[in-house]
């Protein structure tokens, strides 16, 4: 479902500078002037053999298709401010031209679908050996150290738990779901998360007596049905809002004395555990930190244990070339995010731990419907999401960060995986 177009004038929509400053500022001088130039042209070349329609206010149209076939429409608001984001910002100039209305859509999802599907191949093969001298790194400042990674985390978990509530289903899962068929519907929603919780717990063997880590506590609802079960639960989080409503939702399910919640680093943990499970909180490790991470579910599992990983996982190519790059998500969604793929996983499993594969499941189009129902759900809400507090920008740009992400998982260029590991022989 499409949502209504937003026809935004052509004069600049207010942007707060003091909040926004790089989406209020649009870039200016002879170096973006000269980088917008590029960035059109190369922009207009992709855009013709995309299968999207490019509006421009001049009456120019890109990407026309057959009679048969209508295209997704991606209407152009002001070329030169969109070209000038592009050309300075790349993929960041991208998102932001999108947060400052310089572009808009009626579906973005179908919009973006094909730019994720051909992200290898957007710039010629030339250019992108010039990528390290054009591309931002990612700053010092986001790298998931511990002194970082607290900060990094409650940017985007500690936003506020009322604006989740507005677009998460009753579990507060905030996660991709596991559907019993699919399309999906909103009905649906919280007992397809509830399935998927269950098969994480069921592979790690979770039961009674079950001593069990959580690394990355959510808003709770996995330790509840953890606990339900009869195993004593450790979760973990940096993330002061989640931990307070998790632990408000096991004392309201009367299972305090079974659930421990802590405001503490992974790296920290101590103890033994018979389990453990992790729900797509790799992705907030960092490259540089995947050893670090992969060893302290070895340290703290005991042997013939069970790791049960939900995670991201996203070409291995793109990833090694990507691995430095400062991107929009890790600049107003992620900071220090970075997804990994299987072959970097299991490299780096086998070589450095006792952890080895033994179940994989793989199910990227249960994430895509996970996050068109968030989004629908989202834009639905949008005056409730600005009687919380944030302003039209925000929600542009959340509403970008939730298309992109489902634009990624339509086209197939990220996938989502539970991948249980065993511990064998001690190190």
């Amino acid at each position: 479902m499409s949502t209504p177009e937003l026809e935004l004038p052509t004069q600049r929509v207010s942007v707060d500078p003091h909040r926004w400053p790089d989406v209020a500022q649009v870039p200016a001088g002879p170096r973006a002037r000269v980088a917008a130039v590029v960035a059109d042209r190369l922009f207009r070349r992709a855009a013709a053999r995309l299968g999207v329609r490019v509006e421009y206010p001049d009456g120019t149209v890109l990407g026309v298709g057959p009679p048969d076939r209508i295209l997704p429409r991606m209407i152009i608001r002001r070329p030169t401010d969109f070209a000038r984001r592009l050309g300075t910002g790349g993929l960041i100039g991208f998102g932001e031209s999108y947060m400052a209305g310089d572009w808009t859509a009626s579906d973005p999802v179908a919009v973006l679908t094909p730019f994720a599907a051909e992200m290898g191949s957007l710039i010629p093969r030339p250019l992108q050996r010039l990528r390290r001298f054009v591309v931002a790194p990612q700053p010092a400042e986001e790298r998931n150290t511990e002194q970082n990674t607290r900060s990094n985390i409650s940017r985007h978990y500690d936003l506020s738990n009322a604006l989740f509530n507005t677009f998460l289903d009753r579990s507060m899962t905030y996660s991709s779901a596991l559907f019993d068929e699919l399309p999906a519907h909103w009905d649906a929603l919280a007992t397809a998360q509830e399935r998927k919780i269950d098969r994480l717990l069921d592979a790690a063997n979770v039961g009674p007596g079950t001593r069990l880590l959580e690394i990355g506590t959510g808003w709770g609802e996995l330790c509840v049905r953890a606990a339900q079960r009869g195993a004593i639960v450790r979760s973990v989080t940096l993330s002061e809002e989640q931990r307070t409503l998790a632990r408000d939702r096991v004392a309201a399910a009367g299972l305090s004395d079974r659930v421990q919640i802590a405001l503490l680093d992974y790296r920290a943990v101590d103890g033994e555990y018979d389990a453990i499970v992790s729900v797509e909180m790799i992705e907030a490790v960092g490259y540089d930190y995947w050893p670090t991470y992969f060893r302290t579910l070895d340290r703290l599992l005991r042997p013939g244990g069970l790791v049960a990983l939900q995670a991201i996982t996203m070409p291995h190519d793109r990833m090694t070339e990507t691995r430095d790059t400062y991107t929009w998500i890790h600049k107003y969604v992620f900071p220090g995010g970075m997804l990994p793929s299987t072959e970097s996983i299991d490299v780096t499993t086998r070589a450095l731990t006792s952890l080895r594969t033994v179940d994989r499941l793989q199910f990227g189009e249960h994430y895509a419907e996970t996050l068109r129902l968030w989004r629908e759900r989202f834009v639905a809400h949008a005056d409730q999401v600005a009687e919380i507090g944030f302003d039209a920008t925000f929600r542009r740009m959340w509403e970008f960060y939730l298309a992109y992400s489902e634009a990624g998982f339509r086209s197939g260029y990220l996938d989502v995986q539970q991948i249980v590991f065993r511990k064998e022989n001690q190190r």
